[in-house]
């Protein structure tokens, strides 16, 4: 069921980044694992600036490119652990496995084809105008 509209996803998408950014100075991990965090924080951030969804500001990336990208960043959150080599630091691995599994969540509840809303609808907060 496809409940999340490109609207919503976007502002899904600001908190990962911002879970991202802090999470390794909330869970008190370092190394690999902060610095994978880190360097996922501004790629996140870079997809988010170029999707041409509402929270995007260059609006090049199409939305269903920027949902095939987090499809393949779901999976590979889960396995950066074993991958990077930090899999026995337990907060950073249970936080890795745990975005990784939220992410696939918001994958699969989110409707990519949904459009982007209209100039109009957007000057209009997205009400008619009488």
């Amino acid at each position: 069921m496809k409940i999340l509209d490109a609207r919503v996803h976007g502002y899904l998408d600001v908190a990962l980044i911002a879970a991202l950014v802090l999470a390794p100075t909330l869970l008190g991990f370092d190394g690999r694992a902060a610095s994978l965090c880190y360097v996922l924080a501004g790629l996140q951030t870079a997809l988010t600036a170029l999707t041409a969804y509402p929270m995007g500001w260059l609006k090049v990336i199409p939305f269903q490119v920027h949902g095939g990208l987090e499809a393949v960043l779901s999976p590979a959150l889960v396995a950066a652990p074993w991958l990077v080599g930090f899999a026995r630091i337990p907060t950073a691995r249970i936080f890795y496995v745990a975005a990784g599994v939220a992410l696939a969540v918001v994958w699969l509840i989110t409707d990519y084809k949904s459009t982007v809303p209209r100039a109009h609808d957007e000057l209009h907060g997205g009400h008619l105008s009488t």
